[in-house]
């Protein structure tokens, strides 16, 4: 669950990047950055539902 909550926070910055609403950097409005942002927030979504789910199985 940990490692979905990074590539949330690391998804959301890239995003944020890519889109130009970050500061001046390399990856300040590149679209490649804006959609692999979105990817990994998926990812990070996906890694956060799989986690919650195995945590509440395993206490039945």
């Amino acid at each position: 669950m940990s490692l979905g909550l990074l590539a949330l926070v690391i998804g959301g910055v890239w995003t944020l990047q890519g889109l130009d609403y970050l500061g001046d950097g390399l990856m300040s409005g590149q679209t490649f950055w804006a959609a692999a942002g979105g990817a990994l927030i998926v990812a990070g979504l996906a890694l956060i539902v799989v986690g919650m789910r195995r945590r509440s199985s395993g206490q039945q």
